[in-house]
């Protein structure tokens, strides 16, 4: 008889629903610590592994189209992704990281050809701020980040993201005192600036002035090592991607930009030499050097020559060879 009363298995849609419920008691309750809650909170990480295991398959099976398709549509159809945003700071540190990469991998799944995390992230953008105020909290940071990061992978988040007050803000998460915070709020930093070509093309022509002051003054000019040799390695490949192509002749027709790069190619250390090199030489390929920039480097001929004469890189790089004798030339011919 026992075998006619066997529950049916949990589809992925109910697994969802089930996490909502769980997400919403969670939320309500507060901080209270009964046994009913530590009850619901053990339910409700045993939930997210469940779905993480539907998402991404186990050492026994991969996972199933079908029920990936039916669980993101059950996810997104409600705000199960706001409430487990929301409440992520009230979980234990593995089921933190589980709930992170649920986030991380429905921003890839598609619905009937369609990235519906991308539609709901469209019409929930105050998400994205609460994404990017989580540096703010070091118990979440990092949790936070790696889901902000994967969101971003959608152009029109990424945009939103770009053009809100939210991106002056990475200038502060970049000096945290705190280094993995710090490096993770770098690495999103540099994923806005690179993944999406035309989106970044469009966004520094637009905030050059106040976006350029706050990085030179305080990453390229920061007594930080790691970030300094993160903003200049950064700089070098916005300013080489030819989509910037517009923004990078602003940048080396500008005097101070050249005195400041001049400065880092006598940094102490040989990697930021290296990576400021890779912008110095953009400014002397330049053209249309303006006069200012040309009074420069004829004043500083000798010097310069003299200085890069004796460049090297620690292996045979021929590349960097051949650069630096056109940059050479170029000074030498003004």
């Amino acid at each position: 008889m026992k075998g006619l009363f066997k529950s049916k298995p949990r589809t992925p849609a109910d697994v969802v629903r089930q996490t909502r419920d769980l997400l919403i008691y969670v939320d309500l309750q507060g901080s209270s610590r009964d046994a009913k809650r530590e009850e619901k909170m053990i339910e409700l990480s045993k939930n997210i592994r469940e779905l993480k295991s539907i998402l991404y398959g186990n050492s026994e099976s991969e996972p199933v189209a079908e029920a990936c398709a039916q669980l993101t549509q059950e996810f997104f159809r409600d705000n199960t992704l706001r409430l487990l945003i929301i409440c992520l700071p009230k979980l234990n540190l593995e089921t933190r990281k589980d709930a992170t990469q649920v986030v991380a991998n429905l921003q890839r799944q598609l619905v009937h050809s369609r990235l519906i995390a991308s539609d709901y992230l469209e019409a929930n953008k105050d998400l994205l701020d609460l994404l990017v105020s989580g540096y703010e909290n070091m118990d979440i940071a990092l949790h936070y980040g790696a889901m902000l990061r994967e969101c971003i992978r959608h152009q029109s988040i990424a945009r939103y993201v770009l053009e809100s007050e939210n991106m002056r803000k990475f200038f502060d998460y970049i000096e945290l005192p705190n280094f993995d915070i710090a490096s993770d709020a770098s690495a999103t930093f540099k994923e806005l600036l690179t993944r999406h070509k035309s989106t970044v093309a469009e966004f520094l022509s637009k905030n050059y002035d106040w976006f350029f002051a706050e990085f030179n003054s305080r990453l390229l000019a920061s007594s930080n090592y790691i970030t300094k040799r993160q903003a200049i390695k950064l700089l070098g490949d916005m300013l080489l991607d030819r989509t910037n192509s517009a923004v990078m002749i602003r940048y080396v027709s500008s005097k101070d930009n050249l005195m400041m790069l001049m400065d880092l190619l006598r940094d102490k250390s040989k990697n930021i030499q290296i990576e400021a090199f890779h912008v110095f030489k953009l400014f002397a390929a330049n053209r249309n050097k303006p006069p200012e920039i040309v009074t420069i480097f004829v004043a500083n001929r000798n010097k310069l020559l003299r200085f890069l004469a004796d460049f090297k890189t620690d292996k045979e790089d021929e590349q960097f060879e051949a650069d630096k004798e056109q940059v050479m030339k170029e000074i030498s011919a003004l």
